[in-house]
């Protein structure tokens, strides 16, 4: 029987760390290379930017546009240099939903066929793009200008910060379309960011909320003038970005993971979360500026 050579032996044992954890890798999407074919992809430094690029149509997401979309925040796990993404769309309005043409044509045309496979394909996709989303360690910050209906109101929902303007019109429109609020989990997120009552009343009437009213009622964080609504949220993706961005990472997986919890189980969900985030060298780094009377330089590890 052979054996490992004393040369492989070595080359593993000097391996760097990094290397190391690319053998484990899939093959995935190159991001320094990324050049998506249904939405605008810009990175600077730590943060990248996508953009729905449609702007002729108040930038519609079509079949394809989602599962791409889908692809890329499943990806991003594998993205090391990024720590956080700004999601915003094309002149003047984030997104308008489904395209009528592209999507809801020919899921009219799948029910008259009694395709019930197809559409089932087709909702479990959607909200495949919102679980990529939610599972991506990077924050999310939605720039909202402009019309945020449908689908485009699920993105701006999934994301973890909304920065939105006074003439934006956020709409769960579903009901409009003989469907129900029950989409790409709605039912299950909205009533947490707004409260039930207001989430019923949004998901029952597919009423538009302004500007105004989303940031009262909880949508928006924060209400921008709309030529510098992208500018504050890819600031704030950069503040972001220059935190201690593992941390950032447990505090979004914490977030999302707890929202199935008993206090008790949050609790000692945190407890180790927390005891982990204490061996990182950002910690350290912390520790060490406070005594130096510095603002601390996180590297996220």
């Amino acid at each position: 029987m052979s054996t490992p050579s004393v040369t492989a032996a070595a080359h593993r044992d000097d391996a760097a760390p990094a290397d190391t954890a690319r053998r484990f890798r899939p093959s995935r999407v190159d991001f320094a290379a990324f050049k998506p074919r249904h939405f605008l992809w810009q990175v600077d430094g730590k943060v990248a930017t996508i953009t729905l690029n449609r702007p002729e149509r108040k930038n519609p997401l079509t079949l394809e546009s989602y599962a791409e979309l889908r692809d890329t925040f499943r990806d991003l796990v594998y993205a090391g240099g990024i720590k956080s993404v700004v999601i915003t769309g094309a002149g003047g309005n984030f997104c308008s939903g489904g395209d009528v043409h592209e999507i809801i044509g020919p899921l009219v045309e799948m029910q008259r066929r009694d395709d019930i496979p197809g559409l089932l394909a087709f909702t479990r996709m959607t909200g495949d793009l919102v679980k990529a989303m939610r599972a991506c360690p990077q924050p999310i910050v939605a720039a909202v200008d402009g019309v945020c209906a449908g689908a485009g109101a699920i993105l701006a929902m999934a994301a973890d910060l909304r920065l939105g303007t006074a003439r934006s019109k956020v709409a769960f429109l579903f009901v409009r379309v003989g469907l129900a609020g029950a989409d790409m989990g709605a039912c299950n997120m909205l009533p947490r960011i707004v409260g039930v009552g207001r989430a019923a009343e949004l998901l029952y009437t597919g009423r538009s909320m302004d500007g105004g009213e989303a940031e009262r009622w909880g949508f928006f964080n924060k209400l921008h003038e709309p030529n510098a609504v992208l500018a504050e949220a890819q600031t704030l993706a950069k503040s972001i970005a220059d935190g201690p961005t593992f941390a950032h990472a447990t505090t979004k997986r914490c977030i999302h993971q707890e929202w199935n919890m008993g206090i008790d189980e949050a609790i000692e969900a945190e407890a180790q979360a927390q005891a982990i985030c204490m061996q990182t060298k950002d910690y350290e780094r912390a520790y060490e500026a406070f005594v130096r009377k510095e603002k601390p330089v996180f590297q996220g590890d």
